[in-house]
């Protein structure tokens, strides 16, 4: 998947930016930020389908006054 890939990367160039500063963490915590990341797109998604649906709906309501009004 896309999100998984892309967190897998964010946390991959956090890695070289804290081991560029001298700095050493275990692959298990890089791992984890891999999943927190991803948790995050995901949250993202979600929070704009939920807007997506909101602007549907609003538009199906519209509609079914227009097709009364028409009807």
């Amino acid at each position: 998947m896309q999100r998984t890939k892309h967190a897998q990367e964010v946390a991959s160039r956090f890695k070289e930016l804290v081991e560029k500063s001298g700095d050493l963490l275990s692959e298990d915590h890089y791992d984890e930020l891999s999943l927190l990341i991803e948790a995050a797109i995901d949250t993202a998604l979600v929070e704009q389908l939920e807007k997506v649906a909101g602007k549907l709906e609003k538009l199906s309501h519209a509609m079914r006054n227009d097709a009364e009004f028409f009807g």
